[in-house]
């Protein structure tokens, strides 16, 4: 073997190595950074509170969001994850709440949205600030009375879900520009 595979294997069975050291440990790494994060982490999840991740794309905002669920009360209960900045915009009350038989064209059956797939669980909204700001007021309702109504539909359902949404546009900004509810912030 050459020296660089030497090297790689080493570093790989390193990391292995503190994987399995890890156990319920959510992020491999030594750095200070890493260890500050790891502490914010397991303080957050113990707290059943909604909670807001920011960061850049690509940092690892799910990464963390699922941590959160898996280092928290409802780690036994369902993830779902949900990116507002991937469902076009007429479908994401639908996906979000869920839908009556005949709410609109195409809807044929009665479905559930996440927060019904979601309950006792964690739903994870990805670029919130990406949702619609009408949708916003939704879900700030939702999360004052634990109560949803899919959309063509007369009837409320009680929910237990913990919220935990990021965004990648620095918060106060996203709020400043108006595509963040202050009040959901």
């Amino acid at each position: 073997a050459t020296q660089k595979e030497l090297k790689s294997l080493k570093q790989s069975k390193r990391l292995s190595s503190q994987l399995a050291r890890s156990g319920s440990k959510p992020l491999v790494g030594t750095s200070k950074a890493m260890k500050e994060l790891d502490s914010l982490i397991r303080s957050v999840a113990s707290s059943d509170a909604s909670a807001l991740i920011w960061g850049e794309s690509g940092t690892g905002k799910e990464v963390v969001a699922r941590c959160l669920h898996d280092l928290g009360k409802r780690a036994a209960e369902p993830f779902i994850a949900l990116n507002m900045a991937a469902i076009p915009k007429d479908l994401i009350e639908s996906e979000i709440f869920g839908h009556a038989r005949g709410a609109f064209t195409g809807a044929t059956d009665e479905r559930p949205g996440c927060f019904e797939l979601a309950d006792n669980g964690t739903l994870f909204l990805d670029e919130i600030a990406e949702m619609p700001v009408d949708l916003q007021t939704r879900l700030l309702r939702v999360l004052e009375d634990s109560k949803i109504r899919r959309l063509g539909s007369s009837e409320e359902f009680t929910v237990n879900v913990r919220i935990i949404a990021a965004t990648n546009q620095r918060p106060k900004l996203a709020v400043e520009k108006g595509s963040l509810r202050e009040d959901l912030y």
